[in-house]
């Protein structure tokens, strides 16, 4: 179809519509985004906070789906893919439609767990020993799940979408009797109620569209599925990007505990041989025994109690597994409670098979849940290999994100998602022909850094605080403390304090309640999102907190006009996963510290940095109280990493600068 608009035409419209102005990087960005379409090549686009970055990649995906190629975005979280769909999809739609030749259709896809099931809901949950019980269980929860249920027929009757994000407020344990794993699914077949299935609604109306939105988790499945989940499509608009690799890590990763193995064998028990259900509980309790005198941490060769065990629970889960499929579950399974139970049995099976296997591409450590045990959890070495063969090469992929060049360039984060420095083209650059067959061939991609509206030169100041002492593993000391007080005096309150660790928050909380009158929360004293609108409310207030405050939070304004940084935030070393990664690095011959703990610590840096400005109105200073990021041989690369602020180490002028945005 010949759509006759260009894309800048196109995105003026739509700025202009939506109330605004186009910015030069979002046009910048647009015309790169649509070019990388046409072309095929792969592109990285870092567009900072104010560029305008959904616009940016969601005009020239309008473009691109009218000629009859489907586009999918993904996200990060559910959160902003139902911002793309209640928002900014719809306002983007009202503002182009006289400019395009018909109103593309646009439709959102989760993962199945996230809709209400009307098997579950109808017929029951699986107690312990798998039998279907429809009597919710007491209490608070009990009570909500009778409220779900109430809801999911009247969504039902309303033809809305049964999905979790519109549901009445419930807790965690409330959803799970009331939704269904992917898994235990019985299939729009064989349910009873396929043909009003929320889940298979929301698939079919992604078939239809041309412009699907959808998760980095579900993204994940349909690469692993053999792209059997999402509709077919040419391109993939990564957003939020920098997320990618650790979402794909947690999709591609398991768990496998005594318990989960215990409830499989009871709820498959009424379906086959005693002895193959009494041999699951056995391997079970192998399985407990052995991660019992085990210590935390990575499981290698030596420890063979739990690979044996783990042997043991894959051999009975097999043969469980084989007794549930003797019978035709459409005759022996009216309530689908047999086809619930194999699903739980195969991912026992499945994951037991992959910890036994102890492949050198894995990664399978033990942790101690302290209300739930030892469980063993398995995870890729690296999704960069998944990535370039199941997502990168055979499709168009943009990824974008506030914070994509770490050390001042593209190669980390391209290294982590698959795509190699050395095929790295300019934008100048023709595309080479590429052997489409071909694992090893080239992938072509570029990487564009259209800046960001805000100056930050003028806007922030980058504090570090050499004069104190480098971190230790017991905590902050008294100096450190000292500083945060004066520097949350100064500041009037209005503080975001990140922090490496739950236990440095809390005591940095404790020293600032104790030494001024300043209103300080704390993450852990109440719901997050609570916490989040308390601190916006009122802007002499300050909140102190870990990982999800360095992501997590926009607060624009006087309400932070400090962002507090501990400690840069390396990984720790005693972190599987991590020391995996960089342990394999370097046994290949390259430097698995930066590649790995400074790559992540620069990538949180500029995330936490980056809470300061967000409109540019915005004032006031982000204080590290880590001397080693001007002192250490990596500095220089975290500092690259970082919004180009103006840096000091003046004690005074800082204070000074901020009681005069106090005072102003």
């Amino acid at each position: 179809m010949a759509v006759g608009v260009e894309v800048r035409e196109l995105l003026e419209a739509a700025v202009s519509g939506i109330g605004g102005q186009t910015r030069p990087g979002q046009v910048e960005m647009a015309e790169a985004v649509n070019g990388s379409m046409e072309d095929g090549s792969h592109l990285l686009v870092q567009a900072g906070t104010g560029t305008g970055k959904s616009l940016g990649y969601l005009v020239p995906a309008l473009l691109h789906a009218l000629e009859d190629r489907r586009v999918v975005v993904s996200t990060a979280t559910l959160a902003l893919q139902s911002q793309l769909v209640d928002r900014d999809m719809p306002a983007l739609l009202e503002a182009t439609e006289k400019l395009l030749p018909r109103r593309p259709a646009y439709a959102i896809q989760k993962g199945r767990n996230n809709y209400a099931c009307l098997h579950r809901i109808r017929e029951g949950a699986p107690d312990e020993d798998g039998m279907l019980i429809d009597v919710p269980p007491p209490g608070a929860v009990g009570q909500q799940v009778l409220e779900l249920r109430d809801w999911a027929e009247q969504q039902l009757l309303d033809g809305e979408a049964g999905d979790r994000d519109h549901a009445p407020s419930h807790q965690y344990q409330a959803w799970q009797q009331v939704a269904i794993a992917a898994r235990e699914c019985l299939g729009a077949q064989k349910c009873p109620y396929g043909d009003e299935c929320f889940a298979e609604k929301a698939k079919e109306q992604a078939r239809k569209a041309d412009i699907v939105i959808t998760n980095h988790a579900l993204l994940s499945i349909d690469a692993f599925e053999n792209h059997t989940v999402l509709p077919e499509h040419d391109v993939v608009i990564v957003d939020e990007a920098h997320e990618l690799p650790a979402r794909v890590t947690g999709a591609a990763g398991a768990e496998l505990s005594p318990q989960l193995v215990e409830r499989a064998a009871k709820r498959a028990r009424r379906f086959v041989d005693d002895d193959n259900a009494d041999d699951l509980i056995d391997a079970s309790d192998a399985l407990r025994a052995a991660l019992d005198e085990t210590r935390e941490g990575r499981i290698e060769a030596a420890n063979g109690a739990v690979l044996e065990a783990a042997a043991l629970v894959r051999d009975a889960a097999r043969s469980v597994y084989s007794d549930l499929n003797k019978k035709s579950d459409d005759k022996d399974d009216p309530d689908g409670a047999k086809r619930q139970s194999k699903g739980a049995v195969k991912e026992i099976f499945d994951v037991a098979e992959r910890v036994a296997a102890l492949s050198d591409l894995d990664v399978v450590w033990l942790i101690d849940r302290e209300r739930f045990g030892r469980e063993l959890r398995i995870a890729p070495l690296t999704v960069a290999g998944l990535l370039r063969e199941l997502v990168l090469k055979d499709r168009t992929v943009v990824l974008t994100s506030a914070t994509l060049t770490l050390g001042g360039d593209f190669d980390a984060i391209a290294r982590q998602v698959g795509l190699r420095p050395a095929d790295k083209l300019d934008l100048g650059d023709e595309l080479p022909s590429i052997d489409a067959d071909s694992e090893t061939g080239p992938l072509p991609w570029r990487g564009l850094d259209v800046g960001s509206p805000f100056e930050y030169e003028k806007q922030g100041i980058l504090y570090v605080a050499k004069h104190l002492p480098p971190p230790h593993r017991d905590g902050l000391g008294k100096k450190q403390f000292e500083e945060i007080i004066d520097l949350i005096t100064a500041a009037g309150g209005r503080t975001l304090g990140l922090f490496s660790s739950r236990r440095a928050a809390e005591a940095a909380t404790a020293a600032v309640r104790e030494a001024t009158e300043l209103k300080v929360l704390c993450q852990g004293d109440a719901q997050l999102g609570e916490l989040a609108r308390e601190f916006v409310d009122d802007p002499e207030t300050s909140l102190f907190g870990t990982l999800s405050l360095w992501q997590g939070i926009d607060v624009p304004g006087s309400t932070c006009n400090l962002v507090i940084i501990d400690r840069v935030p390396f990984p720790r070393p005693d972190e599987p996963l991590m020391a995996a990664r960089q342990r394999a690095v370097d046994e290949a011959g390259g430097n698995g510290f930066m590649a790995v703990a400074a790559t992540h610590a620069a990538l949180l840096l500029a995330q936490g940095t980056g809470r300061l400005i967000r409109r540019t109105t915005d004032r006031g200073v982000v204080a590290i109280l880590d001397p080693r990021i001007v002192t250490a041989r990596y500095g220089g690369y975290l500092r690259a990493s970082l919004p180009p602020m103006w840096p000091t180490a003046d004690r005074e002028k800082v204070l000074g600068a901020l009681k005069r945005l106090q005072d102003s």
